[in-house]
């Protein structure tokens, strides 16, 4: 992986790349048995299951150290360990931005992190397709190309901008009561601070512990990078990381300190 990532390999090309050479490794041999389950064979769909995650891993971890540019080898494995929706988010994000993507290679990201690209429309609010409205959503404008779809993979898919994440349920527990995917509390946390209501970010960040989570920390910071410079969202997601540092007693990197509520 990291051979075809110095090669300047990168997006969906980098996962197929990265994954040829394990199936061949893979396919050497007439039976695979899971070491950690005696007796049991490892399907070759499972078998690429796992592949495809620890290239995402991979792929995530430079994107939480911008690439992975002069950092130890313990940090380029940042990614490991982050849930699947956050997980997808950031890889989306970085290849893709918010723009218009091609369905096929959001497919692939998607199975990589264990989710289907109808998930991440219709349950996790994350993907919209344009054209398309859903409850709640403004109508987003068609292709100005005419918007026939090509064919072969021509389906077109957008990630939805924080603003337009309005649930009542963003940030809080799932179902299960599993913690709420990283990216959800984070926009979660920009609604709060765009409101201006600052006993209420307290009371979150606090409430999850995320003022001394280094994980959430990197987050913040992978995605102030991400987003554009004198935009909004990266003036929130300023605030945000430098309010959360302050709470956990730690300093903001590379961030300019902004006042609560700027941006709104």
């Amino acid at each position: 992986m990291r051979d075809f990532w110095d090669a300047g390999i990168r997006g969906p090309d980098f996962v197929w790349a990265a994954t040829g050479p394990a199936l061949e490794a893979f396919s050497k041999y007439p039976v695979v048995k899971k070491a950690n389950a005696s007796g049991e064979q490892m399907s070759v769909s499972e078998f690429l299951r796992q592949v495809r995650r620890m290239v995402v891993d991979f792929v995530v971890g430079r994107v939480m150290i911008q690439d992975g540019a002069s950092a130890p080898a313990d940090q380029q494995e940042a990614g490991t360990g982050l849930d699947d929706v956050t997980t997808y988010y950031l890889l989306h994000r970085h290849d893709f931005g918010m723009e218009e993507a091609r369905v096929g290679g959001c497919i692939l990201y998607a199975l990589s992190c264990n989710l289907s690209d109808a998930a991440l429309v219709n349950q996790h609010d994350l993907l919209t397709q344009p054209g398309r409205r859903g409850a709640g959503d403004e109508a987003e404008e068609e292709d100005p190309e005419g918007g026939a779809e090509e064919s072969g993979g021509g389906a077109k898919v957008k990630l939805k901008p924080w603003y337009r994440r309005k649930g009542r349920n963003l940030g809080l527990e799932g179902q299960g009561g599993r913690p709420a995917p990283l990216i959800d509390q984070v926009h979660k946390l920009m609604h709060l601070w765009r409101a201006g209501d600052q006993v209420k970010v307290n009371d979150y960040l606090d409430s999850r512990g995320l003022p001394r989570n280094a994980l959430f920390n990197q987050i913040l910071q992978a995605l102030i990078e991400l987003a554009d410079g004198g935009s909004e969202e990266r003036s929130l997601l300023e605030s945000v990381s430098n309010h959360a540092a302050g709470r956990g007693g730690v300093q903001a990197p590379r961030q300019r300190q902004l006042q609560f509520g700027e941006g709104a």
